[in-house]
């Protein structure tokens, strides 16, 4: 080792960033890498969010459609046959409510909750939900449990 071979450990420097705007004699002085005009070379420039250099973006170019209804009402549907499995393994006996299925996992607390009717249901439950369908309702009533709306 001499000084000509001098060099850090491997591992201990890791800028390797140019240093622009330091002199002439560093080759990067002047304009500082940022060319001549124009909003790049400014300070302060940074470029909107989908900007195409003018060009009108494709976001603006694209044609919209439809609408979101803002009175929608959202269901957190649960199936006849989800129910069915719960009551294979032993977690529900004889009555469905909401707070059986935030315990479950099957909603959340600040869900709506609609019995929809995949699957069959062999076991007589009182299930209590907010919203039935017809095929669910008639499945529950069939298999001699009962349906309450909240």
């Amino acid at each position: 080792m001499n000084l000509s071979n001098l060099q850090p450990a491997a591992g201990s420097t890791h800028n390797q960033n140019k240093r622009v705007g330091r002199g002439e004699g560093s080759g990067k002085g002047g304009t500082s890498t940022r060319g001549h005009k124009g909003a790049k070379s400014r300070s302060g420039y940074s470029k909107k969010i989908g900007f195409e250099g003018g060009q009108m973006p494709l976001q603006r170019r694209v044609p919209k459609f439809g609408f979101k209804n803002i009175n929608r009402v959202e269901y957190q549907g649960v199936n006849l046959d989800t129910l069915q499995a719960l009551v294979d393994n032993g977690l529900v006996t004889d009555t469905v409510d909401f707070t059986v299925l935030v315990d479950n996992r099957l909603a959340t607390k600040n869900e709506l909750v609609k019995i929809l009717g995949r699957g069959e249901l062999k076991a007589k439950l009182k299930v209590t939900a907010h919203k039935f369908t017809a095929t669910a309702k008639a499945a529950i009533e069939a298999a001699g449990g009962e349906a309450v709306t909240l």
